[in-house]
């Protein structure tokens, strides 16, 4: 067969029964092996959000999620989104096409390095100069991809190659399973945590894994242990429970980061080191219990005194074993600071202020999504409000990103969660300024026929670097934007728009467009003035207790 055909059928074999992307004269073979194999191509209108979509397909279900692309311009639209699967550990496998490699007429029309550029971003990227590497090389493609730490990988295929004939065969995965943490380790854990008077749960991206979301609840219930979570670790414990503490990585003297002062040691289970520092270490006041698929990064604020290699969940489970409620443990101070952050979320979720008060825009959204409702967040402001606001109640139902935190990624985020999870309720909530740069997204949502609800967060401006920029005592300069008639704008598309004039009718508005089909788009003026009060350190709140 040709080398295209069995290329598609490696694909198969790997479970992929979809891709993202754009095709180009250099891949016509592959997209032609696709339609015959009855594969499907979800056609986007630019290959950044396609490969948005394929990392954010690989985040949900652990399997690396498949981006195509032309070469020179369509596979440099590719890296952001491969900086985005690589830093925020999602599995995904790009796929470029290419000039032929042994005979070329058009000498170096639109040819980049495209492997070279990739090096940096990926986990593996090379050439298929042969097409019996083809069964190998996406094998290890996908190996590569989804193997902790998960991440990007990238595969380039010339024309010509893609056109040779071949009697290769497809490799079947190995069997393995991941290596556990040896006993020794187990026991120094089980000790040191035993030993502390005030032992803090922490949890982290890496731990935002089915498996390890069980086992963690299971150690929560049983020994009694408060925790807290890093942005991308919400909700891998339900943020419901009575022994939540918060997310960590707003502001250092916040409620949960003096919960993290009063505690003598922490257990840190999935930290990963793209994420800002969830505490900073000081002096050896605290033992620190790092627990995670791969050893410590030590870097200044951050060096472990006690590390368990290996999978998590096993991990957790085993200390847990060993682990139950001690008499001398003393979690009055967390107590008193669960009281004090309760008390700061309960504030303003019922304010009426317009335009929309941002914990106001926060509380509409969790009143109107069941637990299994997805929101996808694009990156502005209001990610900080919606990472200590939103009570995330199961794991990947906040899709946050705090690692390459890239502007542009809500909607087409939003998209593959739908077509993911089509049962469940999905809103994107983007800014006006990340919304607008993949906005032509919508009309691909239109195309799929899903009901997918957008929330436009706009305050024309880009809000969060004009705060940043007032902190700093700087005027306010180079941050205004105008916008489209959101509304005009969606239904060029074929899509709905809504304007509510007041947050109760946000609320309603909301509501409505969850209950019903298609693609909708809500335009929400917000009031961010409360941003350094309510983000902030919680002076007036903690001076109270």
């Amino acid at each position: 067969m040709k080398a295209a055909d069995l290329f598609v059928k490696a694909l198969e074999a790997e479970g992929v029964r979809s891709v993202f992307g754009l095709p180009g004269e250099e891949n016509l073979d592959v997209i032609e092996a696709m339609r015959a194999a009855g594969m499907r191509l979800v056609l986007t209108r630019h290959e950044q959000a396609a490969g948005f979509m394929a990392a954010t397909y690989g985040r949900l279900t652990g399997r690396a999620g498949v981006v195509l692309s032309t070469l020179g311009p369509g596979a440099t639209n590719l890296v952001t989104a491969a900086a985005y699967a690589q830093l925020g550990a999602m599995p995904m496998v790009m796929v470029t096409g290419q000039k032929p490699i042994r005979a070329g007429k058009q000498g170096h029309f639109q040819i980049v390095d495209v492997v070279g550029m990739m090096r940096p971003l990926t986990k593996l990227t090379r050439t298929l100069v042969s097409a019996e590497h083809v069964p190998s090389a996406v094998r290890e493609a996908f190996r590569r991809a989804e193997e902790e730490r998960p991440g990007a990988t990238h595969l380039e295929l010339p024309e010509d190659v893609a056109r040779e004939s071949t009697d290769a065969v497809l490799l079947a995965p190995s069997a393995q399973r991941r290596p556990v943490a040896d006993e020794a380790s187990i026991a120094l854990a089980v000790e040191a945590i035993a030993s502390a008077r005030r032992p803090l749960l922490m949890i982290g991206a890496g731990a935002n894994r089915k498996l390890t979301s069980e086992m963690l609840r299971v150690f929560v219930d049983k020994t009694g242990i408060p925790f807290f979570s890093t942005q991308m670790g919400k909700g891998v414990v339900d943020e419901a429970h009575p022994l939540w503490l918060g997310t960590a990585a707003l502001s250092e003297g916040d409620f949960v980061h003096r919960a993290i002062e009063a505690s003598d040691c922490i257990i840190n289970v999935g930290h990963d080191v793209i994420e800002k520092p969830p505490f900073f270490m000081r002096d050896s006041r605290r033992t620190v219990v790092h627990l995670n698929f791969s050893s410590a990064a030590v870097d200044p604020v951050y060096f472990p005194q006690l590390e368990v290699t290996g999978d998590i969940a096993n991990a957790v489970w085993r200390i847990g074993e060993g682990l139950g409620p001690r008499a001398h443990w003393d979690f009055a101070p967390f107590e008193k600071f669960r009281a004090g952050l309760a008390a700061q979320l309960a504030h303003g979720g019922d304010d009426d202020r317009f335009p929309i008060y941002p914990a106001r825009l926060v509380a509409e959204l969790r009143r109107a999504l069941p637990d299994d409702g997805i929101v996808c967040l694009d990156n502005g402001m209001y990610k900080l409000w919606f990472a200590r606001y939103y009570r995330t109640r199961r794991p990947n139902t906040l899709l946050l990103d705090n690692a390459l935190a890239t502007m542009g990624a809500g909607l087409p985020s939003a998209i593959a969660a739908k077509l993911v999870h089509p049962r469940r309720k999905v809103v994107a909530v983007c800014g006006d300024g990340g919304f607008m740069m993949n906005s032509q997204e919508l009309e691909t949502a239109v195309r799929l026929g899903l009901d997918l609800t957008v929330v436009v967060v706009r305050d024309d401006g880009y809000g969060m670097i004009r705060w940043k920029q007032g902190e700093m005592g700087l005027p306010d300069f180079g941050m205004a934007l105008g916008n489209p008639d959101f509304v005009r704008y969606a239904e060029a598309y074929g899509a709905h728009g809504h304007r509510p004039t007041s947050a109760t009718e946000f609320g309603a508005t909301l509501a409505r467009c969850l209950s019903s089909s298609g693609v909708h788009v809500i335009d929400v003026p917000i009031d961010y003035s409360d941003n350094a009060r309510a983000l902030g350190a919680g002076a007036e709140e903690l001076a109270a207790l």
